[in-house]
């Protein structure tokens, strides 16, 4: 039996103000991305959800190198295991 992993990672992302909708969307299409608010000051909350680590800080590093955005602060991480039978 394999053990499976889900990934849930939650940040507060640092924007320029005026680019804030613009990046929240932008955020959104990555996969495993939900926004969750958007502040007038440039503050956004996201969650990243994904099978495993490497995902969630490939995520964070696409967050961080896209124009406008300041910080991306990791607030919450946690994952969980469970049992997966392979189906023959």
């Amino acid at each position: 039996m394999k053990k499976a992993e889900f990934h849930v990672s939650s940040l507060v992302v640092l924007t320029q103000p005026p680019l804030r909708h613009e990046l929240a969307q932008q955020i959104a299409t990555l996969e495993g991305a939900e926004i969750h608010a958007v502040s007038d000051e440039g503050k956004l909350v996201v969650t990243l959800e994904g099978p495993s680590q490497r995902p969630i800080m490939d995520a964070i590093d696409a967050i961080q190198a896209m124009p406008g955005v300041l910080s991306a602060a990791l607030i919450y991480h946690q994952f969980d295991e469970s049992d997966e039978q392979d189906e023959q």
